[in-house]
């Protein structure tokens, strides 16, 4: 397996909880139901299969385009999950639109269940995350989170690099995740 690449911002001397969504390659397809005319916008998707916060794409809506992404080109949208057949997408405002149909389009998590994680950042110095010293933790399917503290991250020098390798139930390891660690400076947003 190809691991996937993706540069990892870290501010060094501040805490860091940076979640990471495992994804299948499959694609999974339910239809939508019902969109309300809410703000924020909410999608009825009965037994959407979703056991958590997750990224989503939505096809073929009818009367609002905005909402269609193309998912093998265009970003996703994080739904929130309301339960069982309720998603809500923050960023839009379902008020006064008269939207119908379409299809949620999602990648299912991965099982990580008896999985292990090291995410290895090499630079002047070495930092492990594992599982064990939790600086990973498993929340969920498909649900990692790397806990940095802000001690860590303050050995962090530009040019570092980062690994995630799994290693999943079976025995098997995988290189998950791999790239440049991106040095910021922080600061707010304008």
């Amino acid at each position: 397996m190809q691991p996937a690449r993706l540069d990892l911002p870290i501010i060094p001397g501040e805490t860091l909880r940076k979640p990471f969504w495992l994804l299948q390659p499959i694609f999974e397809y339910r239809p939508i139901s019902v969109i309300e005319q809410s703000a924020p916008l909410r999608l009825t998707v009965p037994t959407h299969g979703l056991h958590a916060d997750w990224p989503v794409w939505i096809e073929g809506v009818d009367r609002w385009s905005n909402l269609n992404r193309d998912k093998l080109r265009e970003p996703f949208f994080m739904a929130l999950r309301i339960d069982d057949s309720t998603l809500e997408l923050n960023e839009f405002n379902g008020i006064g639109k008269n939207a119908s149909g379409g299809m949620l389009v999602y990648r299912p998590g991965v099982d990580l269940a008896g999985v292990t994680g090291r995410l290895t950042i090499r630079g002047r110095a070495t930092i492990e995350l594992t599982t064990e010293n939790g600086g990973l933790v498993i929340e969920g399917v498909g649900q990692l989170l790397m806990v940095l503290t802000a001690e860590q991250s303050a050995l962090i020098t530009p040019g570092s690099t980062y690994d995630l390798d799994l290693t999943m139930s079976n025995g098997d390891v995988l290189r998950w995740l791999r790239g440049d660690v991106v040095i910021d400076r922080g600061g707010c947003h304008g």
